[in-house]
């Protein structure tokens, strides 16, 4: 008898499960890279009305944006690659970029062959009942946007140099679903595959 009651403490044992605390950042991973290649598609063949090889100083003091710091980098290195050195600061700069941000965000847009998910009232207190989405076939779109502008000065004199004209980029990912139940479609981002070596460039 008393080795029939320790079958209940070595079930107990057995069942014992753990748990990790997981965390919800504003936006997914997914949401955050299709932003970031917006931006990357938005400086592609960026070009400033000055000489190749002069100095240019960004100035982001007023670039305003959820993930700034990564299209600041982007336009960054547009520039570097382009032909322009990078000033540390405006007064050994030949000329100062200073960037703006017209958008740096997500569209999202379904389109549902049937009926979409819905909140109805159900009574005068506006308590609502939500009926799940009965479709034969939607479609989603998720749209990272980027949209940029900047104008050119003279450091020492603040005269205009030039302005640049909006730059803009967008990056999609598009699914399916039919009978609410078979997917396809680009689902998330993967990384391009590469060969060995071509992962850097020597300048």
């Amino acid at each position: 008898m008393r080795a029939f009651a320790f079958v209940p403490l070595a079930l107990l044992g057995l069942t014992a499960c753990a748990s990790t605390t997981e965390t919800y950042p504003g936006r997914t991973a997914t949401e955050q890279l299709l932003v970031a290649r917006a931006a990357d598609r938005a400086v592609e063949g960026l070009s400033l009305p000055i000489p190749k090889g002069s100095r240019v100083f960004v100035d982001d003091v007023y670039f305003r944006a959820e993930n700034a710091p990564y299209a600041v980098s982007a336009i960054r290195n547009a520039l570097s690659t382009g032909g322009y050195a990078l000033a540390p600061n405006k007064g050994e700069a030949d000329a100062v970029l200073e960037l703006r941000a017209g958008a740096l965000s997500l569209e999202q847009m379904r389109r549902v062959f049937g009926v979409p998910e819905m909140r109805v009232p159900i009574n005068d207190s506006f308590n609502v009942v939500s009926i799940p989405e009965l479709s034969v076939y939607s479609r989603r779109d998720r749209v990272g946007v980027a949209e940029f502008s900047a104008f050119l000065y003279e450091p020492k004199t603040g005269a205009p140099l030039g302005a640049i004209v909006p730059m803009t980029g967008e990056f999609r990912i598009r699914s399916h679903k039919l009978l609410m139940i078979v997917a396809w479609g680009q689902q998330s981002v993967e990384p391009g595959q590469r060969d060995p070596g071509d992962s850097w460039r020597q300048f």
